[in-house]
């Protein structure tokens, strides 16, 4: 399973009023890339695909491929303000990360 923070909850929901995309789904997942090899990707969707993961955090929907999810299980989506403000990821999966914390290898 995965976990999305309160904190997290409230900026998606803040970009998603801001974007006019209120009440959509937040899609979560992996993709090939970054210079550790699989980096985290966030986007807006309007419905969850065939055998998407659906999850709810404080009031938003997420979606989860399976794929995805495998390399994602157990981590934590978080939103930090201040200095080194922006969404942060942990993964307890992860065995190396790059310096910005956007890429991992498992």
């Amino acid at each position: 399973m995965i976990t999305v923070t309160e904190s997290a909850v409230r900026m998606v929901q803040r970009i998603m009023e801001k974007e006019g995309r209120a009440g959509a789904l937040l899609r979560v997942g992996v993709q090939g890339g970054g210079c550790s090899g699989f980096s985290y990707h966030m986007e807006f969707t309007e419905a969850a695909r065939d055998g998407d993961q659906q999850l709810e955090f404080h009031g938003l929907g997420v979606v989860v491929d399976p794929r995805s999810l495998e390399l994602l299980r157990g981590i934590v989506l978080d939103y930090r303000e201040g200095i080194n403000s922006g969404f942060q990821w942990t993964n307890p999966n992860a065995t190396k990360t790059c310096s910005c914390g956007e890429s991992f290898s498992v």
